[in-house]
């Protein structure tokens, strides 16, 4: 996997839209070469990705009653770890991670009509 990084450091695998399924890819070798495959339950996945946030949470957490600030935190650390914790779940769980984003747009958009959410919430589409 590192050699697969550094190989194609001027090749699609690193520029900014990477493909999910390369991504899959990537993090099953990452996963694979360093045997880690059988950390990677679904169960383990999931608890890897919340303590990393109950941790978080706590670390930001300053006097009792004090919020975080959520958005000042290493943002796009965070996030990239979000990311990559949910595409190697959801190959750990053999789901299509593309395609089921794409199939709950779809059921969302059904669900709530644009048109419809306007008549109800017209708050929330406004500044």
């Amino acid at each position: 996997m590192d050699n697969l990084i550094t190989q194609t450091k001027t090749q699609k695998f690193l520029r900014s839209d990477v493909a999910l399924t390369d991504l899959t890819r990537m993090l099953a070798v990452f996963a694979r070469v360093r045997d880690w495959e059988s950390f990677h339950s679904p169960r383990n996945l999931l608890l890897a990705l919340s303590s990393m946030y109950i941790y978080m949470f706590l670390e930001e957490v300053g006097e009792v009653g004090e919020m975080p600030e959520i958005f000042e935190w290493r943002g796009e650390d965070q996030l990239s770890n979000v990311l990559l914790y949910l595409v190697r779940l959801a190959d750990v769980c053999n789901v299509n991670l593309g395609e089921a984003a794409l199939e709950k747009l779809r059921k969302n958009a059904s669900k709530y009509p644009v048109d419809n959410m306007k008549l109800k919430y017209p708050l929330h589409c406004k500044n």
